[in-house]
């Protein structure tokens, strides 16, 4: 049996005496997989990132990188020795350093060896061809940002990690970041463990994600498995992607709303058992799971409309506490203002039926 790149086992770590992340466990199965945190502000998350690059110390578990104990009670490998890279939200550049200065330390680290990319290469990819010769003072936080991601990438560790590394960086330039970013790490095979609040942005870069709610790692999954069969209503919740209505269930592939009628699918979800026909469950609505008809006999009333370029987001009114979010194209002929009714295809097919008791 192969053991995993990077592991960490049932770990806890502190970030103050009053908020502890308990039995924590996650892992990289090979060198060059990339995992993303997601969670809302203040449940740990640069704290893990810290513990696994040896700036604190965790109260219990392992962490392990390839086959060797970094950190574990009472003992702890010092930072310099672990082969990792650690990019802040903050970026923490050397102020008395210009730009070019501070990527070439990264060049400086003992042991290094050969880098598939050049130092001329990064710096064009990260575009600061026009950045070298200015000090962190002169230049702004995205740019420093882009400056710290690459003076950590040439130093050629075994992990990176990367603490909101495109928080301060516009949309155009984060998307063509992102993908560069993604290229360099799987091209060089350098693992990643990346924070972030942007759950495209975890989707899109991580192989893995792991949700991180009231200091518990709550899901730990691939990206399409996180959307589409999120384990519990906190992870509803915090992605925001649709919401939940009560639906009777009639077997074992058939729903019923007292409005929207028979909505047929495949339970998607690990409670099966609890699903009883008869019984009354929460079943997960997201913007793509209804489709608009205009001929339909089934009309709901439009509350809001929001438009998002390609499409518009239509919020219909269910019933007086359910309120339903539908994605439709933005060409389609017939634009719908609000208090308008808006037709729903039937019967309703929903791919993958998530429920909650």
């Amino acid at each position: 049996m192969n053991c995993p790149f990077f592991e960490i086992k049932s770990a806890c770590f502190v970030a103050n005496k009053n908020k502890k992340i308990n039995n924590f466990s996650l892992n990289i199965d090979k060198r060059g997989d990339i995992i993303c945190l997601l969670g809302p502000s203040g449940v740990g998350k640069t704290t893990i990132l810290r513990s696994i690059a040896g700036l604190q110390e965790i109260e219990s578990g392992e962490i392990i990188l390839n086959h060797k104990v970094l950190s574990k009670k009472g003992f702890s490998i010092k930072p310099e020795e672990r082969n990792i890279a650690l990019t802040f939200q903050d970026n923490c550049l050397f102020p008395h350093k210009n730009t070019i200065e501070n990527i070439k330390l990264g060049l400086e680290r003992k042991g290094i060896e050969k880098f598939i990319f050049s130092l001329e290469e990064l710096i064009e990819i990260f575009q600061l061809e026009n950045l070298l010769q200015k000090y962190p003072h002169e230049i702004s936080s995205g740019e420093a940002q882009r400056v710290s991601l690459a003076r950590s990438i040439i130093s050629s560790p075994d992990l990176i990690l990367l603490d909101e590394p495109f928080s301060n960086i516009d949309q155009i330039l984060k998307e063509i970041l992102q993908k560069k970013l993604k290229d360099i790490l799987k091209k060089t095979r350098t693992s990643a463990i990346i924070v972030t609040h942007d759950p495209y942005e975890a989707f899109y870069l991580g192989d893995s994600c792991g949700i991180i709610i009231k200091n518990k790692l709550v899901q730990f999954d691939t990206p399409y498995n996180i959307y589409h069969y999120p384990n519990s209503l906190d992870v509803v919740n915090f992605l925001k992607r649709g919401i939940t209505i009560k639906v009777k269930v009639l077997n074992k592939n058939q729903l019923k709303h007292k409005k929207l009628g028979l909505i047929y699918g495949k339970f998607g979800c690990s409670n099966l058992n609890e699903l009883k026909p008869g019984s009354t469950v929460k079943l997960l609505i997201q913007p793509d799971d209804l489709e608009h008809d205009d001929k339909s006999n089934l009309k709901l009333k439009i509350v809001d409309r929001k438009f998002r370029g390609t499409n518009f987001i239509y919020t219909l009114k269910a019933s007086s506490d359910e309120q339903i979010p539908v994605l439709v194209e933005s060409h389609h002929q017939h634009l719908h203002e609000n208090n308008e009714e808006f037709g729903v295809k039937t019967p309703i097919s929903i791919d993958h039926l998530v429920c909650f008791v």
